[in-house]
C-alpha cells in the first residue's frame, strides 16, 4: 500500500510539473508589478493578427516556407503567449513545398471567429488566397480551400457585415502581379470561402502612403475601417482608413509612427477589445537578424479615429511605448512564454520546431526521451544547406541567449553529417561528420547561401565518442560564438565569431540537422537528447 501511495504521489508530481506554464530563461514580457515591456514576443512572429473569443486571445503570423505554417499562439491577457498549435500541417501544393521554397509560402493571414467557426485566410502569393476553417482552435483544420487563385494577391482579411454580406479586403505584390500599394474590396459568398467579383479599388496609395499592404478590415460605429501598414517594413507607418461606405471613398489617417521612440517601422497588426472595454493593437518591429518581432500598444477612440501609442502632442497620431500597464482582462494570469527549450520527452517535438520544406515522414521520430533524426539524402545538385529540406529549426527568442544540444551521433556511412545551425542568406554550423576513420568536428561558415556559394570548413578534429553537446552563444547584434564539448562542462570556441543575418523575408533561426550524401537502402542517425535555451 505504502509503495501504491509513493507512486501515486510521483505521478501528481509529474502531472503537476507537466501542467506548469514555460516560462523563458531569456525573455519575459510581463515585469510581474502590473506592468509589461514590448516586445510581448521576442521572436519572428511576422505580420500579426488577432481575435479575441470570450476569456481567450489567439494569434497567428506569416509562416512563409516553414513548415507545420500557421503557428497560432494563445494568450489570456496579450502579454504572456503561448503556443498552442498549428494550422497548416503541409503545404500546398505539396510537390512544390518539398523543395525549399524562402520568402515564398504563407504571407500575412488574418484570423477571424464567426458563427461559432474560426477562419484563417493566407495569401500564397504564387498561387492565391486560401482559407481554412475549424470548430475549435485545436483543430481539426479543414485542408486550405481556395478562394481565389492568381499571382501577387495578398494579405487578405475579410469581414462579415450586419446584413449578412461578407467582404474581402486585400493588397497585391509589385512582384507577382506588377502593382502595388492598392487595396480592393471583393464580395464573398455566404460561406466565405469563393469571391464572387473582381472587386472594387478602395485605395490607392502611390502618392502618400507608398508599399500600401496587410489591411485588417473592421466596423464600428457605422464606420468601416481599414488599418493598414505604408512606408515600408523598417520604417514606415500605421495607416487607418474609414468610409461610411464598405467601396469608399475612404479618409485617411496616419495613426502610429515612431516619433521620438526607438521603436521603428511599427504597423501591421490587431485591433483587439478586453472583455473591460479597452481597446489595445498588437504589432510588429523589424529587429533585422531577430525577425519582425511583436509588440502591444494601447489604443482608443478619438471622433471615431483610433489613436495607437501614446499621444505626446494631441494631434491624433501615437508613438510606441516600450514599457506600459498591463491590459485590464478582468482577472491575473500567470507567466507564460512560447517554448524553447525541448528535453525531448514528449511523444512529439515541441511546436516551436519547423522544418524547411514539406518533411518526408520518416526524417524524425520522437524516442524515449530523445529525437532521432535519421539523416536525409541531400542531391548532388544541391549547393549548400539553404537549399536542404530537412532542416529543424526555430525563431531566435531574445536578443541573447546560449543554445546547447546533447546528441549522440550514429551514422552508418562516410559523408552522414550532423550539426547545430544558424540559418539565414549566410549560415554557420558546428557539425560531425562520418569519415572513413571515424567521426570529425568541424565548424562552416557559408556566406551568400541564397547566391549558392559554398560553404568555407575549418575541420577542429576527431572525437572520441558519440555523445557530444554543441552549443552556440548568442549576443546582441546576432553575433553567434559557436562551441563543443565532449562532457558538457567544458566548452571549447570553435573560433571565429558568426554574424547572423535574416533569411528570406524572416529573422534568423536555430536548429539541428542530419544528412548523407549517399544512396543507400538504410540510414544513419542523430539522437538529440535534448535542445536547451538559457
Amino acid at each position: 500500500m505504502k509503495k501504491l501511495f509513493v507512486l501515486s504521489l510521483s505521478l501528481l508530481s509529474l502531472t503537476t510539473i507537466a501542467q506548469q506554464p514555460y516560462v523563458s530563461k531569456v525573455w519575459v514580457a510581463d515585469n510581474k508589478n502590473g506592468t509589461y515591456k514590448n516586445p510581448v514576443l521576442y521572436a519572428d512572429y511576422s505580420d500579426p493578427d488577432a481575435c479575441r473569443v470570450g476569456d481567450d486571445y489567439y494569434l497567428v503570423a506569416s509562416s512563409f516556407d516553414g513548415v507545420p505554417g500557421l503557428p497560432i499562439l494563445h494568450s489570456k491577457d496579450l502579454v504572456n503567449w503561448t503556443i498552442i498549435g498549428h494550422a497548416l500541417k503541409r503545404q500546398p501544393p505539396f510537390e512544390h513545398f518539398s523543395k525549399t521554397q524562402h520568402g515564398n509560402g504563407v504571407w500575412a493571414p488574418s484570423i477571424r471567429y464567426h458563427n461559432g467557426e474560426f477562419y484563417i485566410y493566407y495569401p500564397d502569393p504564387d498561387f492565391g488566397i486560401y482559407v481554412l476553417k475549424s470548430k475549435n482552435i485545436n483543430g481539426p483544420w479543414t485542408e486550405p480551400i481556395m478562394v481565389e487563385a492568381g499571382k501577387g494577391l495578398i494579405d487578405p482579411c475579410p469581414l462579415w457585415d450586419d446584413d449578412g454580406k461578407v467582404y474581402l479586403v486585400h493588397a497585391y505584390a509589385g512582384s507577382r502581379a506588377g502593382i502595388k500599394s492598392v487595396l480592393v474590396v471583393k464580395q464573398l459568398d455566404a460561406t466565405g470561402t469563393k469571391v464572387l467579383d473582381g472587386g472594387v479599388l478602395v485605395f490607392d496609395g502611390h502618392d502618400t502612403d507608398p508599399t500600401l499592404e496587410g489591411p485588417k478590415f473592421y466596423k464600428r460605429n457605422g464606420y468601416y475601417y481599414i488599418f493598414a501598414p505604408a512606408g515600408g517594413v523598417p520604417t514606415g507607418w500605421q495607416l487607418v482608413m474609414r468610409s461610411k461606405n464598405v467601396y469608399g471613398p475612404y479618409e485617411r489617417k496616419v495613426v502610429m509612427d515612431q516619433g521620438s521612440s526607438a521603436i521603428n517601422g511599427p504597423h501591421q497588426g490587431a485591433w483587439v477589445t478586453t472583455q473591460t472595454g479597452e481597446d489595445w493593437f498588437l504589432h510588429f518591429q523589424d529587429l533585422e537578424a531577430y525577425g519582425r518581432v511583436v509588440l502591444l500598444q494601447p489604443m482608443k477612440w478619438v471622433n471615431n479615429w483610433p489613436v495607437i501609442g501614446i499621444d505626446k502632442d494631441g494631434d491624433g497620431k501615437g508613438e510606441p511605448v516600450a514599457t506600459y500597464k498591463k491590459p485590464n482582462v478582468g482577472k491575473t494570469y500567470p507567466v507564460q512564454t512560447p517554448q524553447e527549450s525541448d528535453e525531448f520527452n514528449d511523444l512529439k517535438m515541441g511546436l516551436q520546431w519547423q522544418w524547411q520544406a514539406n518533411p518526408k515522414p520518416f526524417w524524425a521520430f520522437p524516442g524515449n526521451g530523445y529525437l532521432r533524426l535519421f539523416s536525409g539524402m541531400v542531391p548532388d545538385s544541391t549547393k549548400n544547406m539553404w537549399f536542404v529540406p530537412n532542416v529543424l529549426m526555430q525563431k531566435f527568442p531574445a536578443p541573447e541567449f546560449t543554445a546547447t544540444v546533447k546528441l549522440d551521433f550514429k551514422p552508418r556511412l562516410a559523408g552522414e553529417k550532423t550539426g547545430l545551425i544558424v540559418m539565414g542568406s549566410d549560415y554557420a554550423f558546428i557539425g560531425l561528420t562520418k569519415k572513413e576513420d571515424g567521426i570529425y568536428l568541424s565548424f562552416v561558415i557559408c556566406n551568400k547561401a541564397e547566391g549558392g556559394k559554398p560553404e568555407q570548413e575549418k575541420m577542429i578534429g576527431k572525437i572520441s565518442g558519440a555523445t557530444t553537446y554543441l552549443r552556440v552563444q548568442v549576443s546582441n547584434g546576432a553575433k553567434c560564438n559557436f562551441s563543443y564539448s565532449e562532457d558538457g562542462q567544458h566548452f571549447t570556441s570553435a573560433g571565429e565569431v558568426f554574424s547572423a543575418v535574416p533569411g528570406r523575408w524572416i529573422g534568423a533561426k536555430v536548429g539541428l540537422f542530419c544528412t548523407r550524401t549517399t544512396i543507400t537502402n538504410d540510414a544513419g542517425w542523430a539522437d538529440i537528447d535534448w535542445f536547451r535555451v538559457e
